[in-house]
């Protein structure tokens, strides 16, 4: 309880959320506050004047012609395209926003993440961020989406979603996860030649066919799988590690 101050005894209740914890604090808000806060999200990416065409040529999300086994239509994301040293949370998001409001179809749909060769320095956006988009949809959308299939998931990746997951992603998301540790398990769910699928993607499995603990950091790497290459797409440059490591080259 906190006092409103000099002699008064009008008292008023306090209600604290931490907000970088998983707590959903709609149910907290009234209807109008929830109304108005769903009108802001719909104004975020509608600014007809942003270009994204240097991200859509990145290719590291995009909405696939096919569908899984169960009809849902398919999001691709790959985790090694995303160069997360250069392109700021804010664009991210709104690119991310924009990119399912005006590709998604009705219906349900599913996301199928490609963490193959995926560096951690380079590539990952960070959970906290993930997490701000994924709540960021509308409840609608939230719900369209049934299930995101985790290709090649790296023990740190399964360690931090283990012990970190509930904590920093929606108990929605947390429990859509599926797990698919070689590319012939995802055929159970998703048919040959409905998403593409990289050819270095395919060689990392062809690794982990005869070096199964490659992902554990446990046998030698021969074919270098975690080493990204410079992309030759011009980019502003976000963060000044990027630059620094491209005059050190």
């Amino acid at each position: 309880m906190a006092s409103s101050g000099g002699g008064g005894s009008d008292d008023f209740p306090v209600l604290v959320l931490a907000s970088d914890l998983g707590v959903d604090a709609r149910p907290f808000l009234s209807r109008s506050e929830q109304q108005a806060g769903e009108d802001r999200w719909h104004d975020c990416p509608s600014d007809p004047h942003e270009d994204f065409s240097d991200l859509d040529a990145l290719q590291f999300f995009r909405l696939e012609r096919g569908s899984d086994v169960a009809g849902n239509r398919i999001f691709r994301i790959v985790g090694k395209y995303f160069p997360a040293l250069v392109i700021s949370a804010e664009r991210l998001r709104k690119y991310v926003l924009q990119k399912i409001l005006a590709e998604m179809p009705e219906g349900p749909f599913c996301i199928v993440y490609m963490h193959s060769a995926a560096r951690k320095e380079d590539n990952n956006p960070g959970i906290t961020i993930l997490r701000w988009i994924y709540e960021d949809l509308p409840s609608e959308h939230k719900d369209r989406l049934q299930v995101l299939y985790f290709i090649h998931p790296g023990i740190r990746s399964r360690l931090l979603i283990a012990t970190l997951g509930r904590l920093f992603l929606s108990g929605g998301l947390y429990w859509k996860i599926k797990y698919v540790s070689r590319l012939q398990y995802l055929w159970d769910d998703i048919k040959r030649g409905e998403v593409e699928i990289p050819d270095f993607v395919q060689d990392h499995d062809d690794v982990l066919e005869h070096r199964p603990l490659t992902d554990y950091g446990i046998e030698p790497d021969t074919l270098h799988l975690n080493e990204m290459p410079a992309t030759a797409y011009s980019l502003g440059r976000f963060d000044s590690r990027w630059a620094y490591r491209e005059a050190m080259s």
